[in-house]
């Protein structure tokens, strides 16, 4: 009986199934809209488009060409992309011609005017580029690109405040980290040195793992001597990025300036791996060699880094003081003079020649080259402290006592500008006994400050021998390769061309330069290399490039 009955209801469940209407109602399919056809002009817009963003060039002109036939040179994207073509195979003066046709088929396009500009930006006509820039912001008001090329060419033409205007409406219509870089190197070549500051820290806020930024920042810090904040941004930018070549080489050129030669060392290794043919690397790894007395690898050094960069001054100038350093006079006259061609404002590479030409016997020379130094230099005193040894040695105490007298007023210049000043522990002993010779000694402007181990580590050559002569060719060769053994960044303004050393319209990041160290001479033309070359005898500062 149950298997019966559950027969029975399965029928019936059945017999329900069919009788059941059915609940959906079937839907009328739809034919799928026709495409519309596209006018010939713009056929093959989409195919064009497609070889062109995966870099086939070659099949992208074959079509092109194939669409400007059909069409008559009438279509505008044909065109527009041929010019873009060609401007990346350098042919920048045809791209323009074609990007002059796309303006005239399509007026009122501000991105055709916009790659006009850009074509005349690359060509070097600065102002013809600005005013079809301008031409392009009346069309289109809210583009921060406009602004920000519009910034960069009035850059070019050294028109800062309107470079400053541009870039700020940049920021403001959208920002980006080239803006900021670009801003704060416009501050910089201005000589607004604290807003530049105030323009990185923005840039840092807004993007704090971009290392060019951090690098720059902390390049910037180094320049003017704050080394706590130029080493938390280095450090931070190593962090993101323990290969950054620049960071890498200012944390070493800063532990290189207070005398930390093999943790430097250590770091320029790991740079060498990256930048194999960096001549300001070779630069500072002399310099390294230097201060731990080893002349003959440092001139090595110095020598790769001159064939690297031969018109680089810096190098020259460690060149000469390394072989001044080593007696070698006249090798020192060879690279002393060449540095001077190449930087003649700098006085105190003529102090350098000044003392190879002592030593050599040519009084004549060497007094016009202490003449010319005295008058170009008006911050270091140890300029004026070698020509008055020089002066007394020759039996002439009035000049000497002038002269005398001239570094003393500099020296309290100094100290009035800076209350954390220090000078190398040598300078002072040598001028102590200048002082004495001339019968100054009741000045009390050297007061010799205590040993720490700071100090020592930042004085760099060894002292006088007990005993020597004042005025003796070895005490005047040690009181001068003493040179920017004192801080000079309150007392100069620190120039910033390559902070961001490559320009770029495109709003890329634009760093290839760094700040020049805080010892950098007068007349340094370098900040942004991320690189300064000051040699670093065992106790004497030397030209370090960060």
């Amino acid at each position: 009986m149950a298997t019966a009955f559950s027969f029975d209801d399965s029928k019936m469940a059945d017999v329900e199934q069919h009788t059941t209407p059915p609940v959906v109602s079937e839907v009328k399919k739809r034919r799928a809209p026709k495409a519309p056809e596209l006018p010939i002009v713009e056929r093959r817009n989409w195919l064009i488009h497609q070889h062109y963003i995966h870099k086939d060039y070659e099949t992208c002109k074959v079509i092109i060409k194939e669409q400007l036939q059909e069409t008559n040179g009438m279509c505008e994207y044909a065109i527009y992309v041929q010019a873009l073509i060609l401007r990346l195979e350098g042919k920048i003066q045809q791209s323009l011609e074609l990007f002059q046709s796309c303006a005239i088929l399509n007026a009122s396009s501000a991105d055709n005017l916009k790659q006009v500009a850009r074509s005349l930006f690359l060509l070097g006509k600065h102002k013809a580029a600005i005013e079809f820039y301008r031409e392009a912001a009346r069309l289109n008001e809210k583009d921060w690109e406009i602004s920000h090329n519009l910034g960069v060419c009035h850059f070019f033409i050294k028109d800062f405040t309107h470079a400053e205007e541009q870039l700020n409406m940049a920021l403001q219509l959208n920002k980006h980290d080239s803006t900021f870089m670009m801003l704060g190197k416009v501050h910089l070549l201005a000589g607004k040195t604290d807003k530049a500051i105030d323009v990185y820290k923005r840039a840092v806020e807004f993007s704090p793992e971009n290392t060019e930024l951090l690098t720059t920042l902390g390049l910037l810090f180094l320049s003017l001597g704050k080394y706590q904040k130029a080493f938390e941004h280095l450090g931070n930018a190593l962090t993101f990025d323990p290969n950054n070549y620049k960071a890498i080489l200012a944390a070493g050129s800063m532990m290189q300036t207070h005398g930390d030669f093999d943790v430097a060392m250590s770091k320029y290794r790991v740079a060498a791996c990256a930048v194999p043919e960096s001549p300001p690397l070779w630069n500072n790894i002399g310099m390294c060699f230097f201060g731990k007395k080893k002349y003959v690898a440092a001139i090595s050094c110095l020598k790769r880094a001159h064939y690297l960069s031969p018109f680089d001054w810096k190098v020259l100038y460690n060149l000469g003081l390394v072989h001044l350093t080593m007696q070698q006079y006249a090798s020192a006259f060879h690279f002393l003079s060449a540095a001077i061609n190449l930087s003649p404002r700098l006085g105190e590479l003529y102090m350098l020649l000044a003392v190879a030409l002592t030593n050599l016997d040519d009084v004549e020379n060497a007094t016009r080259a202490y003449e010319q130094a005295v008058n170009l230099d008006q911050s270091n005193p140890l300029v004026n402290l070698n020509f008055a040894i020089f002066l007394y040695n020759h039996a002439d105490k009035t000049g000497a006592l002038n002269q005398y007298q001239e570094m003393e007023r500099k020296v309290n210049v100094l100290r009035d500008s800076s209350n954390s000043l220090d000078f190398d522990p040598e300078l002072i002993e040598m001028a102590q006994k200048m002082g004495s010779a001339l019968l100054v000694t009741e000045s009390v402007v050297w007061v010799k400050p205590p040993r720490s181990s700071k100090s020592k580590a930042s004085s760099g050559a060894a002292t006088p021998s007990p005993g020597a002569p004042l005025g003796t060719n070895q005490a005047l060769g040690q009181a001068m390769s003493s040179a920017a053994s004192y801080n000079k960044s309150d007392t100069q303004p620190t120039s910033t061309v390559d902070l961001c050393p490559t320009t770029s319209l495109d709003p890329d990041p634009d760093v290839d330069s760094v700040p020049s160290p805080p010892t950098d001479p007068p007349g340094s033309p370098e900040l942004a290399q991320a690189e300064d070359s000051r040699p670093k005898t065992s106790k004497r500062k030397s030209k370090v490039e960060e």
